[in-house]
């Protein structure tokens, strides 16, 4: 039976709290790091899609093109990453994340990681699956709804 509009949109309601915290969370594992959220997202979406050029990198976070640039050049002056040629496009270079980058994220992620082990010790297995599945689908659908709407504006990165 398919799901009520009202029941999925509580999840929504459920998500803008969770990503506030979540920004909270992120903020304290990068504690005694040089690095901002948005270059830690860099960072880690160069580790999911390895060498990109920002309008891909642009595309992966849902930001624009410019506060990717602006990402970049924070990452690069902090050398966890530096650009390459792009073969397929030779005024878009490949950002590439460099063994310092790798290192950083790692770090990083290892933090958040044990401050959610406590939450994932009392949850099932098959809960945190359905929860994946539902959240994919709505940002695909979500996505589908926004593909010709202009980007949200953004002050800063993230």
């Amino acid at each position: 039976m398919p799901v009520d509009a009202g029941e999925l949109y509580v999840v929504l309601r459920r998500v803008r709290p969770l990503h506030l915290l979540s920004a909270r969370a992120v903020t304290a594992a990068l504690a005694g790091e040089q690095v901002t959220m948005g270059v830690r997202a860099l960072l880690e979406a160069l580790l999911d899609t390895g060498p990109a050029p920002v309008p891909a990198i642009a595309r992966t976070l849902s930001l624009p093109r410019q506060v990717i640039q602006r990402l970049v050049d924070q990452a690069r002056g902090l050398g966890l990453v530096t650009t390459a040629p792009n073969p397929a496009h030779r005024r878009s270079p490949l950002v590439v994340l460099t063994d310092e980058g790798r290192a950083a994220f790692d770090r990083i992620h290892d933090a958040e990681l044990r401050a959610l082990g406590p939450i994932a010790a009392g949850l099932d297995p098959g809960d945190v699956a359905a929860a994946v599945r539902v959240l994919d689908a709505l940002v695909t659908g979500i996505g589908r709804i926004t593909a010709d709407a202009p980007p949200v504006p953004i002050e800063e990165a993230p």
